[in-house]
């Protein structure tokens, strides 16, 4: 055995991702989306709001389902 301390060589990968796109901010903007998406389905306004509050709340939950595959 070698008398040299232990290092570790594992190194952490290179950050090639953007800063916009880090799963944080991200996340944050698709429930933001989401909570959108559920005032326009509650509110009693507008037609037009209610017509794409469905859209809205699914664009939501499909962008919180890829952004949470993203690196922190």
């Amino acid at each position: 055995m070698s008398m040299e301390p232990f290092t570790d060589d594992r190194r952490r990968p290179q950050r090639n991702w953007p800063s916009w796109a880090r799963r944080g901010l991200m996340e944050n903007v698709a429930i933001a989306l989401i909570l959108f998406g559920v005032f326009m389905l509650v509110q009693p306004f507008s037609i037009d709001l209610y017509g794409w509050s469905f859209v809205t709340v699914l664009a939501g939950v499909v962008m919180f389902i890829v952004v949470s595959k993203f690196p922190e």
